[in-house]
């Protein structure tokens, strides 16, 4: 991600917005949830999230915004969707940490909970 940075600061002379949206979803019951599709799922949904955070906590101008994505499904209570909402969770609460940390340097950091969309996220194997 560092990399990916450096590029966009030396293409653009700088970042001012950073939509943080990459996520996968792994829908099974808490008892029967294969811990290497937790590991998958976390990875990708914490430590990306984290990661790319992390890079524009350090790099996003005054007058920029952060922008994590997290779901309204942390808000339901659905029966397999404990660890996929586990990890929207920790995106929520990294998010207003980072919000409190870069207090008084001019960027806003929110998460936003969209409903259901049509992308395979939200399709593959759903009826």
């Amino acid at each position: 991600m560092q990399d990916a940075f450096d590029q966009v600061e030396a293409a653009f002379g700088g970042v001012d917005v950073v939509v943080n949206t990459a996520g996968i979803m792994i829908l099974s019951p808490i008892a029967t949830l294969n811990l290497d599709d937790l590991d998958r799922m976390h990875r990708a949904n914490i430590r990306g999230t984290f990661v790319v955070s992390q890079q524009a906590a350090r790099r996003v101008r005054a007058g920029g915004a952060i922008i994590n994505f997290s779901t309204t499904v942390t808000r339901t209570s659905f029966p397999g969707y404990g660890a996929y909402v586990a990890s929207k969770a920790a995106v929520e609460g990294m998010t207003l940490i980072l919000a409190r940390e870069l207090r008084g340097k001019d960027i806003t950091v929110n998460a936003i909970a969209p409903g259901p969309t049509a992308t395979a996220l939200f399709l593959d194997g759903k009826d």
